[in-house]
């Protein structure tokens, strides 16, 4: 295992450096611009990606890898037992977490509906610490729903 250890790593700082040693050095602007399918660029991006496409990226990664590990669980979930049971559930809980964050933090609202409902309903803690809904009667009414207000 060190031997391939070492033959990996040394490989990875040969390389580097022979194309270090090897690549020109001189820079232009036609080396230095950005690459995209074979199509020259005409002007620099108007806007940068939203965050929230980098955390559903990592998101449909994290739950791809996910399945890839309950796959083999689920063919030998009989001679697993309680146990085997136990961990896996653990081994979701652990997942399940930073998905809850993404859906608390409205990672996952895209596009106009989630921002008509964020006008619409917005959620209020009462002292008790429960949820209490109070509609905003202004965007309601701009939808053309009628409400008990506009209709009175």
């Amino acid at each position: 295992i060190l031997t391939m250890a070492l033959l990996a790593f040394g490989f990875g700082a040969g390389s580097f450096f022979a194309s270090q040693l090897l690549a020109p050095s001189r820079k232009t602007k036609a080396k230095t611009a950005s690459y995209e399918c074979g199509i020259v660029s005409e002007s620099e991006p108007v806007e940068r990606f939203p965050v929230k496409f980098y955390l559903v990226a990592m998101a449909f990664i994290v739950l791809d890898v996910e399945i890839i590990f309950l796959y083999p669980f689920a063919t030998i979930l009989r001679e697993l037992g309680a146990y085997g049971l136990g961990v896996m559930g653990i081994f979701l809980g652990v997942l399940i977490v930073p998905f809850a964050y993404l859906l608390s933090t409205g990672a996952l609202d895209w596009g106009p509906i989630a921002r008509i409902s964020d006008q619409i309903v917005r959620p209020i803690l009462r002292s008790d610490g429960s949820p209490t809904i109070f509609a905003n009667s202004d965007a309601i009414n701009s939808l053309g729903i009628q409400t008990e207000e506009s209709a009175a």
